[in-house]
């Protein structure tokens, strides 16, 4: 098995896809193990020689910040923090997610800013390598104090209490740590603080997120480049001097990498007698350049959090200080997810249109796509099902960041919601998954009613695969397994395309 040391050195989403899909063990670094111990033993010196009240160490929390605590229930009061914080409800958060919150709390906890123990830190580990993913819920946290209640249902396994998914069952937890022959970790002052301020799950849904939308992005392109071919469009609206001259970023790529997709195409060379296509073909350069260049402003908002120290109080050794601040606070997640929820939904929108326009017996398409009419319905309701998610798409987009509730009797006057955020830009990318797979899917079909002219070789290569999952529709067909497999062909299609196509994302 292949081991990921935990450590200073930036933790990238290249990393983060390969710790999970190759499916690595984690191990701490000895420069980590050391900033671990040396922040701790900081912490209990200082408490044992410091009359003066640390928030959250030698005091209650949120509003209760007053009430000072004997340093002999100073364990006690992390550990009732722990329970009395998870309060999760809603549907189970999947055990991918649960896994990449381990990783990126022992990430967190790893500069030494936090004052927990260094086992701990190894039980999360532990947690990760032996695949016992606990159980949390999605709904509860406000994004602003941290995750608190997801934090609290991931770190109650680490007390022997709550309940872990282990070899594909819930158990409690104590009995999968009897099982591994360990004790209950016993919880030191600050440790529960630790554990529960933090934004890892905001971050584990965002990177999971943008894990599926980097390869989303370029599908979206490559579908768009089959609807067009397909639709018999024009190539002159992708020319380069057309998006130079308006310099942004992710529409030049965008008009560069469709123009690569259709290099050899005899459908898109050959002489038109339209001289405009629909803007749902015409702006893909301007539509999905726009998503890449939100998409790439997300990624840089992920990419510092994930390499962040986000509990509160921080400790910094070093310079002996103990500062109560707001690191935990998600307003730069929230926003960056509200802005991935658009960006996405637009992919959805555009992709959506185009899959409208090729059913409209334009150009010598049938209508609906129909290979024999009249008795066959063709390609009418796959539309219905790709325009319902569309929409729904728009009702997710509504932000989340713009709202805030007071809590903790005014203590926490403005929070983030970016939790929301986070698990409604999934369901926008799961949905777009859809539509594009929709969208590939009728794309694919016209593309058959242009032979014996031939895309480019890449397209023609493209299709011919998903050919291989999906078949032509002559007749009739339930259709829903055919949409479950277009979904599962973009998920396993390798993409073995030129890196000057990928750039940009």
């Amino acid at each position: 098995m292949k081991t990921h040391y935990i450590s200073s050195e930036k933790l990238t989403f290249k990393r983060v896809f390969d710790i999970l899909k190759e499916d690595y063990s984690l191990a701490l670094s000895e420069d980590s193990k050391e900033k671990i111990i040396h922040c701790r033993n900081y912490l209990d010196n200082k408490i044992a020689s410091q009359e003066e009240p640390i928030y959250g160490i030698t005091t209650g929390f949120g509003s209760l910040c007053d009430k000072t605590i004997s340093k002999s229930d100073l364990g006690t009061l992390q550990k009732n923090l722990v329970m009395s914080h998870a309060c999760g409800t809603g549907d189970e958060v999947p055990s991918e997610i649960v896994k990449l919150m381990l990783l990126l709390k022992v990430q967190s906890l790893s500069y030494g800013h936090s004052g927990v123990q260094l086992e701990t830190v190894q039980r999360l580990m532990d947690f990760f390598n032996n695949d016992i993913i606990p159980v949390v819920y999605q709904m509860g946290s406000l994004g602003a104090s941290g995750d608190l209640s997801p934090l609290a249902h991931l770190s109650l396994p680490l007390l022997g209490l709550g309940e872990v998914r282990y070899k594909n069952q819930i158990q409690p937890s104590m009995q999968v740590i009897q099982e591994f022959g360990w004790k209950p970790i016993e919880l030191k002052s600050k440790e529960g603080l630790a554990l529960l301020n933090g934004t890892q799950f905001m971050s584990a849904y965002g990177v999971s997120g943008l894990l599926k939308v980097f390869r989303l992005s370029i599908l979206a392109d490559i579908i768009a480049a089959v609807s067009l071919d397909a639709f018999d469009g024009r190539i002159e609206p992708f020319f380069d001097q057309v998006h130079q001259i308006r310099h942004h970023k992710g529409q030049i790529n965008t008009a560069r990498r469709i123009r690569k997709l259709l290099e050899g195409s005899a459908l898109i060379d050959r002489p038109k007698t339209h001289v405009q296509d629909p803007y749902s073909f015409r702006c893909i350069p301007q539509v999905h350049g726009a998503s890449k260049d939100s998409l790439n402003y997300v990624a840089y908002v992920f990419s510092n959090e994930i390499n962040a120290v986000t509990d509160n109080p921080t400790i910094f050794p070093d310079e002996d200080l103990i500062i109560s601040a707001g690191n935990f606070h998600g307003q730069p997640l929230a926003l960056a997810l509200d802005n991935l929820a658009i960006a996405l939904a637009e992919l959805g929108n555009i992709s959506e249109r185009r899959t409208y326009q090729l059913l409209h017996g334009k150009r010598g398409l049938p209508p609906f796509l129909v290979a024999n009419p009249g008795l066959n319905s063709g390609f009418m309701i796959p539309q219905y099902t790709s325009a319902s998610l569309v929409s729904q798409n728009k009702q997710l987009c509504t932000p989340a960041s713009v709202d805030s509730i007071e809590s903790s009797q005014g203590q926490e006057d403005h929070v983030s919601m970016g939790a929301n955020a986070a698990t409604k830009a999934m369901r926008v990318v799961l949905n777009l998954e859809t539509i594009l797979a929709i969208e590939l899917f009728n794309a694919a079909q016209a593309l058959e009613f242009r032979k014996p002219m031939l895309s480019s070789p890449f397209i023609e290569e493209f299709v011919g695969a998903y050919r291989q999952s999906v078949a032509f529709i002559t007749e009739d067909v339930i259709m829903y397994p055919e949409i479950a497999k277009s979904v599962q062909f973009l998920r396993d299609v390798p993409l073995n395309i030129p890196d000057a196509l990928i750039e940009g994302i």
